[in-house]
């Protein structure tokens, strides 16, 4: 696994870094390709958190935790997202494509990156996001939505080829967002 270990106002002791390589190593054996995973650490107010994300052949598993002991929150993170990995390789691998974990081949919205800053207009734009669309069926980007924790995920669709977006309504159901032309 490749690590991009980053400290927000934070700063990282090398047993922590040698902590996390060693916890997060321990998913590797899911994994068919490398994964790089994204490790933040920072402190909010007397807790300290640890944001990790985990890029493995288009999928992605992120989460977050927070805790008044970094090694504790590190443990957090793995178990929940070895949980993740573990409770969607099933649904997700009905869906073979193209490799990501070892025992099925899994395929989402792929790469991305991001940057920070604003757009100098009245709506101040904090962050920006620019990823390629791997085609896939509705049911693939509502997996993919849920892994990420998000609201809403923008995917090409593989029956029409088109960009669409499917969401998380309040009433708990999904509604998915077709261009017109």
């Amino acid at each position: 696994m490749k690590f991009n270990i980053i400290g927000r106002k934070y700063t990282i002791k090398d047993n922590v870094r040698e902590y996390i390589e060693k916890k997060l190593s321990k998913l590797d054996k899911f994994f068919r390709d490398e994964p790089t995973a994204r490790v933040v650490l920072g402190t909010i107010k007397d807790n300290d958190y640890v944001e990790a994300q985990i890029n493995a052949g288009g999928m992605i598993f992120r989460a977050e935790v927070e805790d008044k002991e970094v090694l504790s929150a590190i443990d957090k993170i793995v178990d929940v997202i070895e949980r993740q990995i573990r409770k969607n390789k099933t649904r997700l691998a009905k869906r073979i494509r193209e490799g990501s974990l070892a025992d099925s081949e899994l395929i989402s919205g792929g790469k991305y990156l991001e940057e920070e800053g604003d757009s100098g207009s009245q709506f101040e734009i904090v962050k920006k996001k620019r990823f390629s669309l791997k085609p896939m069926d509705v049911e693939e980007a509502i997996l993919q939505m849920n892994l990420l924790g998000h609201s809403f995920f923008v995917f090409k669709n593989v029956e029409t080829n088109e960009m669409n977006v499917v969401y998380k309504r309040n009433d708990g159901k999904y509604a998915l967002i077709e261009s017109v032309d």
